[in-house]
């Protein structure tokens, strides 16, 4: 298979290059975006092989924008004739305007991860195997162990993206990800854990035996502290947050917010705040798609931008947005390396990259001794926020009381209930362990789904609303 997407098509670069630029004449931005993308998945359930997909597609999107409007459409068909068609489609928003063609963005000699396909490395019996020998260790471990669920995946996607001004880029994204979900029961009542793991590397470093290993105990560990869990007291109480998937909180009730497409059509609860202060003292919140094979990193955006480390929240205060090229033209701003796409058939908008919190400098024993009675959130699972009053629910999927200072006993139905940029205002106490998720994260954001990182030290948070099951 040829990374040079552009050969795939029936004419050669140079006539290629002149149809963009004939395609984007009188735009203010825009470019081909051109991509080949393979995907597999497994899944092991019950004992025995459940599921198993292998997918290969490809295609191009092309998109003119003028002012606030875009102009799209896309195809399966690498050929000129496809791209002649979609080029009388998007001319439709630049008929009778005269734009000012943006500047290419500028590049850099940075690459965040390798290219090598993960696909197929290892045979598709290895990984059957794994998944076989992950069903076996967690049923032999414990007798309450009553369903066990495998999964792994991976993809492979090579984009090629060419602009009308001729500036051409291409990246090559690996991906790889391994779930394992565990059943425990014990008469009549039934608990599950789970844990995951991945990255933009190959299968090695997670199918290595002593790595399944570590997550097939996590996720045995997490089913049989719910399995002793009882009910979570309501109320209004002091909550502590664990370090790294926590952060998946931060993600939504946060970094939504400041995503620079909510903020310029000021349907977000930060729209209008840069400068003021949004979060408690200390509260420092990046945005950064550079960290080496991480699952969020990318090297370049999906319009050619290099990927970057870009502060939102500094000290408390609101000092950036996140933002792909048209929103960032549109507000007078930089684009920051945010504009992604889920693949050929969708336009780009701004979303996150791996969102996370600066690390303070309190111990974890020190935020849980200062409390008195509250309760210890260590993981979560869904979620639901709402962007423009910044209002958020959280379940707990692992949590604890917190008595005089103590972790005290499991609870389970807990839910975190507040408003996102009043919720920053609470933090009172930030740890010195900063954590990254375990590479799990999935955002989505108007009907498209990207990878994500999440992360954040241990927090405290002072008087939250937490809504639970106890009568």
């Amino acid at each position: 298979m040829t990374t040079d997407l552009l050969t795939l098509f029936d004419a050669d670069e140079a006539t290629m290059r002149g149809l963009v630029a004939e395609a984007l004449a009188g735009a203010d931005d825009g470019e081909l975006f051109i991509e080949h993308a393979q995907a597999e998945a497994l899944t092991f359930d019950n004992g025995r092989l459940k599921g198993g997909s292998f997918n290969t597609e490809q295609g191009f999107g092309l998109r003119a924008v003028a002012g606030e409007a875009v102009g799209y459409a896309h195809a399966g068909d690498l050929s000129v004739a496809a791209l002649k068609r979609a080029a009388d489609a998007v001319g439709a928003v630049t008929r009778g305007y005269s734009g000012s063609y943006a500047a290419a963005p500028q590049g850099t000699n940075k690459k965040f991860y390798g290219d090598q396909n993960p696909i197929g490395q290892p045979s598709f019996e290895e990984k059957v195997k794994v998944l076989q020998d992950i069903d076996a260790y967690l049923r032999g471990k414990n007798d309450k162990v009553r369903q066990v669920t495998a999964s792994v995946a991976a993809s492979w996607q090579v984009v090629d993206i060419l602009r009308a001004d001729g500036h051409r880029v291409r990246d090559i994204r690996p991906m790889t990800r391994i779930n394992i979900s565990v059943m425990v029961g014990e008469g009549d009542r039934q608990e599950s854990g789970s844990y995951g793991s991945g990255g933009r590397i190959g299968f090695g470093d997670f199918i290595a035996e002593g790595s399944w290993q570590y997550g097939a105990d996590e996720a045995l560990r997490q089913a049989l502290v719910n399995l002793e869990a009882i009910d979570a007291p309501a109320g209004t109480m002091d909550v502590v947050l664990g370090s790294g998937w926590p952060g998946v909180m931060l993600h939504e009730a946060v970094g939504h917010g400041l995503e620079g497409d909510f903020n310029r059509k000021k349907t977000s609860a930060f729209a209008g705040l840069l400068g003021q202060m949004v979060a408690a003292p200390g509260v420092t919140v990046v945005d950064d798609g550079t960290i080496d094979n991480r699952r969020g990193s990318i090297t370049i955006d999906d319009e050619g931008t290099p990927s970057g480390y870009n502060v939102l929240i500094e000290n408390g205060k609101l000092v950036g947005y996140m933002q792909d090229r048209q929103n960032a033209r549109l507000m007078g701003m930089a684009p920051t390396g945010n504009g992604r796409r889920q693949g050929y058939a969708h336009v780009p908008m701004p979303r996150m990259t791996n969102t996370y919190m600066l690390g303070g400098d309190k111990t974890p024993e020190e935020i849980i001794a200062s409390v008195k009675k509250g309760i210890y959130a260590v993981s979560f699972g869904g979620g639901q926020v709402d962007i423009t009053s910044g209002k958020f629910v959280f379940g707990c999927t692992e949590a604890y009381l917190i008595e005089n200072g103590k972790v005290g006993a499991p609870i389970k139905g807990a839910m975190l209930i507040g408003n996102g940029p009043d919720a920053m205002k609470r933090v009172s106490l930030i740890g010195n362990d900063m954590k990254l998720d375990t590479g799990i994260g999935n955002c989505g954001k108007g009907g498209q789904w990207v990878p994500v990182g999440v992360g954040q030290p241990h927090l405290r948070m002072d008087q939250i609303t937490v809504g639970g099951t106890q009568t």
